[in-house]
């Protein structure tokens, strides 16, 4: 039997996601999509659930599509497919109720590039890449570019999509593409180190919070304060939300409900 294309593990409200296809270099097939999205989805509601983490096996974290897929110009259905479902898979990680990391070390280019851009957090070991190279095959990197110029300066992404010249981890932390930088035996540590920061507040403030974040980056300045000046006043009618003031008030830790 083949083994699974990604696999799932759960530990103390941390779900572990890794891509496992690394004699594909974890392409980002119809079937590896499908198998992400039911990974990323499972019991997602779930009061234990805190924080996801994506990871992958081998030195490609993710090269992106799977070119074979692709090489068929003819079958235009199934190329929407797959297209369509990766858009689906990069936005579902935004509108996920908790935090979603991409823990990085090794290589992620074009659709893969465009995963780690769509995650919240972004961790890489100082041997990673990061490329959209799609332009050299003929093929631009249109979708990946959407998370791209979300997260990079403009002139940064379009000379990443323009060239298909890698970005060194450095180059990405200094451009804001991943939020730290650490040696490759120290990405587990720092990975969970982050993880349990999270872990340890509530899971329905950080989900409000979560989602209004994206909410508000998408509108100009005036909506942005009315939204979240409307959230801050709903933030304190959450029962953690009063539980959390009470908690400071009194000196003592606060006993989060979710």
């Amino acid at each position: 039997a083949e083994p699974a294309l990604t696999v799932r593990r759960e530990e103390g409200g941390v779900r572990n996601i890794v891509l496992n296809n690394p004699r594909r270099r974890n392409a980002l097939s119809l079937a590896m999509l499908r198998a992400l999205r039911g990974d990323l989805l499972h019991e997602v509601q779930s009061r234990d659930l805190r924080v996801i983490i994506i990871s992958a096996e081998g030195p490609v974290f993710c090269s992106g599509h799977d070119l074979k897929e692709l090489s068929n110009g003819d079958d235009v259905k199934h190329h929407s497919q797959v297209f369509e479902l990766c858009a689906e898979v990069m936005t579902l990680i935004q509108k996920l109720p908790v935090p979603v990391i991409a823990k990085v070390n090794g290589l992620a280019t074009a659709a893969g590039c465009q995963l780690v851009a769509s995650c919240d957090i972004a961790v890489a070991s100082e041997k990673s890449q990061f490329a959209t190279p799609g332009v050299n095959i003929g093929l631009f990197c249109s979708t990946p570019a959407v998370a791209l110029g979300r997260s990079l300066p403009r002139k940064v992404a379009l000379e990443m999509l323009f060239t298909g010249e890698p970005l060194s981890a450095q180059e990405a932390l200094m451009h804001g593409l991943v939020s730290r930088v650490v040696p490759e035996d120290k990405l587990e540590e720092e990975i969970m180190k982050i993880s349990h920061k999270i872990c340890k507040s509530s899971k329905s403030v950080l989900a409000l919070g979560k989602a209004t974040f994206y909410r508000q980056m998408a509108q100009d300045l005036d909506s942005a304060y009315r939204l979240t000046t409307q959230v801050m006043v709903d933030n304190l009618t959450l029962r953690d939300g009063q539980e959390g003031l009470e908690a400071f008030i009194q000196k003592r830790k606060p006993v989060w409900s979710h």
